[in-house]
């Protein structure tokens, strides 16, 4: 557990100093070495209890599959909590056991998922607000996306104790932007910009002097780069269109000229692979082949769980299924993406818990590629049919098992 005392810094990175200071203060609070209070096995039933699943359980002994009526589930081989999401809870379990007097903060969502966020709440854990006053007696969590560095500075100010739950995969993504910007490159990288990793990966550049990134989204936003390398676009239609996803004062001519990709850790591993091609073949081009070492750098930072994730979903998918069930929060990048690559070969429906499973004739879902709800009719065929099932790697087993006990359900009201 890394647990630090508040020290007074410069938020405004004017002195290089301050820069060095921030730079090893991050990567203390970011250790992914951390062991917590010493409580994990004393949590460890409180954290089973509010989200495993005992149906889950039995259905992985059997092969991933199960029979219930005239409906076969067939699970993903790889699917759910992941280690740092594990890791995270734990942390937060630990801490409120151990402070259970004191005001704990949460930096933003620990993970994204609604029915997780909820139970820290009812806990007694506080999102912190723009308004909160944090003081020396306060405890904060960083969740498991990080936290950006001037964030970081601000609460190492209050002296307030911090609790980091970072996870280790995204943390190995910073040392790679932090190297990049060291390195006199720019940072480009493949997230949502206004996500909480990419948010606070993105901060990274700002531990050296001179940093800069850009974020791309995906491979239309690529191509619009690589155009700009290639002479095919000017600074002004540049500026117009990454001016707001770029660091301050971004200037193409000069910060595109030696560029290294990272990842928002979850993101489409196969679009992120495509994107590093995209960007080398553009600087090749460009510069020529000699140029490549000292003009790019790549390195694939997508974690290995959202990797078996997408793996796993792509092996179900090739099984004969009548429909994919995806469970996850709607702003789970990482479920949002396991939800675009099952709709490539069979209807899918995107749940974020088991009260969208309205009726047997009627699901309330979010469907790829669109930010809000719908609800459709006759998504659950009549007849014997198979069912895939998957979860995003912050879904807990609980509402894996519970969506498969309402579907199992409704149908069962049906032939009653």
């Amino acid at each position: 557990m890394t647990i630090h005392e508040g020290t007074a810094l410069d938020p405004s990175f004017a002195k290089e100093e301050s820069v060095t200071a921030l730079k090893q203060s991050q990567k203390n609070a970011a250790n992914p070495a951390r062991s917590g209070f010493g409580l994990r096995d004393a949590v460890k039933e409180e954290v089973t209890g509010d989200y495993d699943s005992p149906l889950v359980a039995q259905i992985r002994l059997q092969g991933n599959l199960h029979q219930a009526g005239r409906i076969t589930f067939r699970l993903a081989k790889e699917f759910g909590f992941c280690y740092g999401v594990d890791h995270a809870l734990s942390l937060a379990y630990e801490t409120h056991r151990r402070f259970p007097d004191k005001t704990i903060y949460l930096t933003g969502e620990i993970i994204h998922n609604p029915s997780v966020n909820q139970r820290l709440q009812e806990m007694g854990y506080r999102f912190l607000t723009p308004q909160d006053v944090v003081t020396e007696k306060d405890v904060v969590l960083i969740p498991a996306f990080g936290t950006p560095v001037d964030q970081l500075s601000r609460l190492q100010d209050t002296g307030c104790l911090l609790v980091d739950t970072t996870c280790g995969s995204v943390v190995h993504v910073w040392n790679r932007v932090e190297r990049y910007a060291k390195d006199g490159f720019t940072a480009v990288i493949h997230g949502k910009y206004h996500h909480e990793e990419t948010e606070a990966t993105r901060s990274q550049t700002q531990l050296h002097q001179g940093g800069k990134y850009l974020v791309v989204r995906d491979r239309e936003e690529t191509q619009e780069v690589c155009d700009f390398i290639l002479g095919n676009r000017t600074t002004e239609q540049f500026q117009d269109r990454f001016k707001s996803v770029a660091s301050p004062d971004f200037n193409p001519e000069r910060d595109l000229q030696r560029i290294g990709l990272a990842n928002q850790t979850t993101m489409l591993s196969s679009e992120s692979l495509e994107i590093a091609d995209m960007l080398r073949q553009a600087i090749e081009k460009r510069h020529g082949q000699d140029e490549i070492k000292q003009r790019f750098r790549s390195f694939d930072t997508i974690c290995s769980a959202t990797q078996e994730r997408q793996d796993a979903v792509l092996e179900l998918i090739q099984e004969p299924l009548d429909l994919m069930l995806v469970l996850g929060g709607y702003n789970s990048s990482n479920t949002t993406h396991l939800a675009e690559i099952s709709a490539l070969t069979c209807p899918t429906f995107h749940i974020d818990k088991p009260d969208c499973l309205l009726s047997a004739t009627k699901i309330r879902h979010q469907p790829v590629h669109s930010k809000s709800e719908i609800i459709s009719e006759n998504w659950l065929p009549t007849g014997v049919i198979t069912i895939g099932v998957t979860a995003g790697a912050s879904t807990p087993n609980r509402v894996v098992g519970d969506c498969i006990e309402r579907i199992v359900e409704l149908t069962s009201a049906l032939q009653d």
